[in-house]
């Protein structure tokens, strides 16, 4: 059961014109419930891609949240149909939500609709679902343009890629604020997770920019984070 289902809406917070895909009735519901609760208009809930599809091209939502393992398959219907409302809606953010942590999926999501849009995407599991704070501060951040990858998984590919790459030119430091990065935390949010002032995390994001050889002409910060996320330049 979601540890804070009775948590009121941060204030605030903006509501938000919702399309929701997710095959399981149950977690469908239950989410349903969560977003409906928090003040964010639901225009549609649905159990396939093609009908996620369909709802997103004839509402035009602020934000998509669907299950990446969809009918008929169960593989990924999901992801696809994300990487398909990117192309033709490059304005709507995307969440995504994973039952396990699978790698491949979070740098093919960003590869394939980073370059196409300033609109924000996340990944997240769908343990995050039950901590109802954090899975709605995590909605916020990509509805606002952020870059969003659930924490474990963040944990998880630190642990296994901290000495691949280019990332082996980064600081312990350097790598705490990266993680965060990834996360979709802001720099003045990451000075007050690391107390530290927000100057120090300016200074520490350069010189990651920096070791990165990352081009000024792009989007450095989600540069970064795909980096970070693929563990190689």
């Amino acid at each position: 059961m979601p540890d804070d289902l009775t948590a009121p809406a941060a204030p605030g917070r903006t509501a938000l014109r919702i399309v929701l895909a997710e095959d399981s009735a149950l977690l469908r519901e239950g989410l349903a419930g969560i977003l409906e609760k928090a003040g964010h208009q639901l225009l549609a809930a649905v159990a396939d891609a093609d009908a996620l599809l369909a709802y997103t091209a004839r509402h035009e939502p602020d934000v998509v949240v669907t299950d990446i393992r969809m009918p008929p398959t169960h593989t990924d219907e999901g992801l696809r149909a994300a990487v398909a409302i990117r192309a033709r809606h490059p304005g709507i953010a995307i969440v995504l939500l994973s039952a396990y942590i699978a790698e491949a999926y979070v740098a093919d999501l960003l590869d394939s609709t980073a370059a196409t849009s300033q609109a924000g995407i996340g990944y997240l599991l769908k343990d995050r679902v039950g901590h109802v704070r954090e899975f709605l501060d995590s909605l916020d951040r990509v509805a606002q343009g952020g870059t969003v990858v659930d924490p474990d998984v963040v944990r998880h590919l630190l642990a296994r890629r901290r000495n691949d790459g280019p990332l082996t030119a980064l600081t312990e430091r350097e790598h705490e604020v990266l993680a965060l990065m990834a996360e979709g935390y802001t720099n003045p949010t990451i000075a007050a997770r690391l107390f530290v002032s927000e100057a120090a995390v300016r200074k520490h994001v350069g010189n990651i920019f920096a070791k990165l050889h990352l081009d000024p002409d792009s989007d450095r910060r989600v540069t970064a984070v795909l980096t970070y996320l693929r563990g190689s330049s």
